[in-house]
């Protein structure tokens, strides 16, 4: 029997919902992500409430609030208590996402779902793993390995692969094969064959243009909104896609020399260019190796402005300009309020790069065609004043009095019992006689017969051998330089550092505006205002799609090439989800899986997997031969078990002859600088190397069969029998190893 795997969707099937899956292998459970939404609604959460206690691991995936927002929320209120793994970067920005989506609600509305110091807490034992980094797992989890690997999709994120005895699970939500500007394209291609893949079906039915195409058609709508006096709001996530566009915009400003104002407004914007400038490892291969050769951080803005105040934005000079502003669903934040003030005028422009969440302000405008007035709602934080400010103090200091007393009750009644529990003890404030008679021989001959002592809040006992408090002397190792210390315990712990780093929002520059440092400090009472409001929405409305999503066609051929031998598919609407089920059981593999929520599907795998042991006869006969990193060799043996009753794989007397085996991967691009390199004439012709004047190389057998069987690649050489055929075919030979 193969490795034990169980599924079970808590959230984001057959929808757009937040991501949340339930991952069992062989009893081990892994909640993958664990998203919320923008509208931050309960009841999505019912059936994590349900398992939460039982989740053993949690892997995240991506920073944005649909992977991670219910993090801070479900460690406090639904008992998740589980280790988290992530990498670095989604550690850090989800965690500043987290902040922005707190402050942006705090401002218009008594938020109480969680605190700042709940984001800390949920956030403090992240465990960070690098790209490709094996991590083993203990305890219940022996023997899994869990390793993250590039997505493509937000900075840091990730496709994780976990392994058991052998078996790979690949969960590959939200990832892009495009290389961009500052990610470089997923590895996802690069697994083949695995036991099982978890993806999405979000983007089956998208098909995208090309990436020049969409981008200059990007730039050309900014430009004619801003030559025609308009100004542009891009409604962005607070650390996710808006890095791409921040670069986008930033390096074609710099080329053609163009003086626009552009503003990124978020609550923790500096904090997240900060951060993002240390993170250029995670970064595509091109901005490492500017870095390297210029010493010149691509995230050194110098024509976009951060802001973490709307009332900076509002001080700035009148003309166009670009906001790039949190949150992208128009709900709360800078996005919803400055929607409000500029959808009335028809010179501006407000350009989505991400489908809106469901149910949100954005999906409205999103609609065909857009609506020509929408009703919202405009809050704002106001300082408490007059009547309101001294009922709010009289209440704040009938709370604080009955705290007070509460703790004097609780303080006597801890008293009464060590008093009562001795008889021979009084009152320590009172004289008693019987208890501080002395001996006359230490009052002296000219003392009294009795003197009474008078002792302030300590009575010793009467079995105590001297009335002394504890005393515990302390022994210090010394040697021949002094006193021996413990480094350890001058050293800043790394959590400590980063708990200093990241508090008040995370703002390594200390900017912070009034209202933020407000809430967080509590320091003024106030309250929210709100008021309804229908905005005639006369400005243009344009979507572009920069999710950084593989479109419906890549998907599919990606799938192909992987070919797992079981699929679950998550994450779409309805009609996303059938049709790629249906494509994939035609083309990719036969056991094809789409749970509803709550449904625990069964996908272990048919195959049977054994441990053997490596018996010593066998290893010692036994010829390694070097490959790359690896080293390999043929055996013949037969399984027999050992003492203990293990299986063990005992060596043949008499070994059978085999066949040989050439190991190893040509590419016909290295082979061809080979030949060249010996002399010989060699060129592409129609797919195939022609090498000399006869002899052609090919490479076939790379397509997949139906059933998701991978055919075996077979390297053709053609050409009559000549001592050019066969010279060519010794250097054909030399690119393998021989077993």
């Amino acid at each position: 029997m193969g490795t034990s795997v169980q599924v079970t969707p808590l959230c984001g099937v057959y929808s757009e919902s937040p991501l949340c899956y339930l991952l069992s292998i062989d009893g081990f459970n892994f909640l993958v992500d664990c998203g919320w939404n923008d509208l931050f609604d309960t009841n999505l959460l019912q059936p994590l409430a349900k398992v939460s206690s039982t989740i053993d691991a949690i892997l995240l995936s991506h920073s944005d609030t649909l992977h991670l927002g219910a993090l801070p929320y479900a460690m406090k209120h639904l008992g998740l208590s589980a280790p988290v793994y992530s990498t670095e970067p989604v550690y850090r920005l989800g965690l500043l996402t987290m902040y922005d989506h707190y402050l942006s609600r705090k401002q218009v509305s008594e938020f109480d779902l969680f605190t700042l110091d709940d984001i800390d807490s949920a956030f403090q034992n992240v465990t960070k793993l690098t790209y490709s980094q094996n991590h083993h797992l203990t305890g219940k989890g022996e023997g899994i390995v869990i390793a993250p690997h590039v997505a493509g999709h937000l900075l840091g994120g990730t496709v994780w692969k976990i392994t058991k005895d052998g078996e790979d699970v690949i969960y590959a939500v939200d990832f892009n094969h495009r290389k961009e500007r500052h990610l470089n394209g997923t590895v996802l291609e690069s697994f083949v064959r695995p036991a099982v893949l978890i993806t999405d079906a979000y983007n089956a039915l998208n098909n995208q243009p090309s990436r020049r195409q969409r981008d200059q058609e990007f730039l050309d709508a900014i430009l004619k909104t801003l030559r025609a006096d308009g100004n542009v709001l891009l409604p962005v996530d607070t650390a996710g896609r808006v890095l791409e566009l921040i670069l986008m915009l930033e390096q074609h400003w710099a080329q053609h020399h163009l003086t626009y104002p552009i503003f990124f407004l978020t609550y923790v914007a500096s904090s997240t260019i900060e951060y993002v400038k240390s993170f250029l490892e995670w970064m595509s291969d091109s901005i490492g190796k500017s870095f390297e050769h210029t010493r010149d951080n691509a995230f050194l803005l110098r024509h976009v402005t951060l802001l973490i105040n709307k009332n900076d934005l509002e001080k700035m000079p009148d003309g166009p300009k670009i906001v790039l502003a949190s949150m992208a669903s128009l709900e709360v934040g800078f996005s919803h309020n400055i929607f409000v003030e500029w959808a009335t005028d028809n010179k501006n422009l407000v350009l989505f790069t991400e489908r809106g969440q469901f149910a949100t302000l954005a999906r409205m405008l999103q609609a065909d065609p857009p609506p020509k007035a929408v009703k919202v709602t405009m809050s704002k934080r106001v300082p408490l004043v007059g009547e309101e400010l001294r009922a709010y103090e009289e209440e704040q200091n009938r709370i604080k009095k009955e705290e007070a007393l509460k703790a004097s009750l609780s303080k006597e009644e801890d008293l009464k019992p060590s008093h009562e529990s001795d008889a021979n003890l009084g009152d320590p404030m009172v004289i008693d006689a019987n208890n501080t008679r002395v001996n006359s021989d230490v009052t002296g001959p000219h003392g009294g017969g009795h003197q009474d002592i008078f002792i302030d809040g300590f009575v010793p006992p009467s079995t105590s051998v001297s009335p002394m408090f504890p005393f515990f002397e302390n022994f210090s190792e010394w040697d021949d330089f002094g006193e021996v210390i413990n480094p350890d315990d001058y050293v800043l712990k790394e959590e400590d550092m980063d708990q200093i780093s990241m508090r008040v929002g995370g703002d390594l520059d200390g900017k912070l505006d009034e209202g933020s440092a407000n809430l967080i400090l509590d320091s003024k009472p106030s309250k929210v205002v709100s008021n309804e409001l229908t905005v005639q929405v006369k400005c243009s409305l344009v979507y572009m799609d920069f999710e950084g999503r593989s479109d419906g066609r890549s998907i599919k051929s990606i799938l192909a090439h992987v070919a797992p031998l079981k699929l679950v598919l998550v994450h779409g609407t309805a009609e996303a989800t059938e049709h790629l089920k249906q494509h994939c059981l035609k083309h990719v593999c036969p056991h094809v899986y789409a749970p509803q929520i709550g449904e625990a599907i069964d996908v272990t795998s048919d195959l049977c997997a054994y441990k053997v042991q490596l018996s010593e006869r066998l290893m010692s006969n036994v010829l390694f031969k070097k490959l790359g990193d690896y080293e390999i060799a043929w055996i013949d043996a037969e399984v027999g078990k050992t003492d203990s009753g293990m299986l063990s794989l005992l060596p043949l007397s008499t070994p059978p002859p085999h066949k040989s085996v050439l190991v190893g991967d040509l590419k016909l691009a290295d082979f061809k600088q080979f030949l060249a390199s010996k002399g010989v004439q060699v060129e592409f012709a129609g797919g195939a190397l022609r090498c000399g004047e006869y002899v052609t190389l090919r490479k076939i057998g790379d397509a997949t069969q139906k059933g998701g069987v991978t055919s075996t690649q077979q390297v053709v050489l053609e050409g009559p029998l000549t001592e050019e055929y066969y010279k060519i075919r010794e250097y054909l030979y030399s690119q393998f190893y021989l077993l």
